[in-house]
């Protein structure tokens, strides 16, 4: 869970090479629709391909301890950053489709966790917000 924090468009922009949310799903858009390919991205199969990629990035970490988990992250380094970006640039899209200012969304939801995640109450703690 992300909490606390603030990014002014500058800063995220960097964190994409210098592009920002918009432009990144600019060029999805433009890569799928060379392909013909809106009439498979429905929300339903977004959605699903969404959990499908995300189980892809589970995989390697299953039945490891946190010992284990350590060692999967770095040897498979490559592996799961290819998994990140096709969550990535499957999520940019379902929310491009359905309308949701990504940006918006993880701001507000930001902000939203850090009303139910007070520091004073959630530092150091894995309790959710309803049993802090």
């Amino acid at each position: 869970m992300i909490i606390g924090i603030r990014l002014a468009a500058s800063e995220a922009a960097s964190m994409f090479g210098g592009m920002s949310i918009e432009e990144i799903t600019a060029r999805i858009c433009a890569f799928r629709d060379a392909r013909d390919w809106m009439q498979y991205h429905n929300p339903k199969d977004l959605a699903v391909a969404i959990a499908a990629e995300a189980g892809e990035l589970m995989q390697p970490f299953v039945w490891k301890t946190p010992e284990q988990a350590e060692s999967v992250a770095r040897d498979k380094h490559d592996y799961l950053a290819d998994e990140v970006a096709d969550v990535a640039i499957l999520l940019f899209e379902f929310a491009h489709n359905l309308g949701i200012p990504l940006e918006e969304a993880m701001m507000a939801k930001i902000a939203r966790n850090e009303s139910r995640y007070p520091v004073a109450k959630a530092h150091g703690s894995n309790a959710k917000y309803n049993e802090l």
